[in-house]
């Protein structure tokens, strides 16, 4: 199930100088996604290339699920 978040509202959880991209992305922002832990429990994602772009939003619980299980491999193709 996806929540659902108002855009006119959720930029204040998401604060703009909150964004962050891995280091291996290099200074011009490369294919990479950016992510906003911000306020309020909830974690954005949005693409490196495109700041005023859509945002997923996500409850942070949730996001940690899935980097644990990204993390753990079981996503990886055999």
């Amino acid at each position: 199930m996806m929540d659902s978040y108002d855009p006119a509202t959720i930029a204040d959880a998401l604060p703009r100088g909150a964004w962050k991209a891995a280091t291996s992305c290099g200074p011009n922002g490369g294919n990479c996604v950016e992510v906003n832990l911000g306020a309020r429990g909830l974690a954005g994602l949005r693409d490196s290339k495109s700041a005023a772009g859509p945002v997923l939003v996500f409850d942070v619980e949730k996001w940690r699920v899935f980097l644990d299980t990204a993390g753990s491999g079981r996503f990886d193709r055999a």
